[in-house]
């Protein structure tokens, strides 16, 4: 696979060590990654409640946030995907911001890598299928 649009399932994983962050880090490293920039909101918001609950502190929280914003994703403008975004969510009944990454993956044809089994099943259930669906368990070694 030479490009794929992740979501904040996959990006997370790079800097919190849990099941897929082997397979979220070469994916990072062999894969030309493309994004809406929504991902840096939801990842924020992913280690502020880590932090909150104290499994990581704020100084980690900061650092896993400098990683994931200098990571070598291309972003695409939510503002342009919003249309499409909503469209689909009316279609899968599934939330905006999901669809966001749905949105971006049938925009520029490439499949989305999601550590999200609700939003992988529904993609895989939808007919006619609307883009390919990964998930990043399925991507092991």
């Amino acid at each position: 696979m030479d490009r794929a649009v992740i979501d904040a399932s996959v990006a997370i994983k790079w800097t919190i060590g849990e099941s897929g962050s082997e397979e979220a880090l070469r994916l990072v490293q062999t894969t030309l990654l493309v994004a809406p920039r929504l991902i840096l909101i939801e990842c924020a918001n992913v280690l502020w409640v880590k932090s909150r609950r104290m499994d990581i502190t704020s100084d980690d929280a900061a650092e896993a946030y400098a990683y994931i914003a200098a990571a070598p994703i291309d972003y695409l403008e939510d503002g342009d995907l919003l249309p499409a975004a909503l469209a689909l969510a009316g279609l899968l009944d599934h939330s905006v911001y999901d669809c966001l990454y749905v949105a971006a993956s049938v925009a520029i044809q490439a499949p989305i890598v999601t550590a999200d089994r609700k939003l992988h099943r529904k993609l895989s259930e939808t007919r006619p299928v609307m883009c390919r669906s990964l998930l990043l368990s399925d991507l092991a070694a």
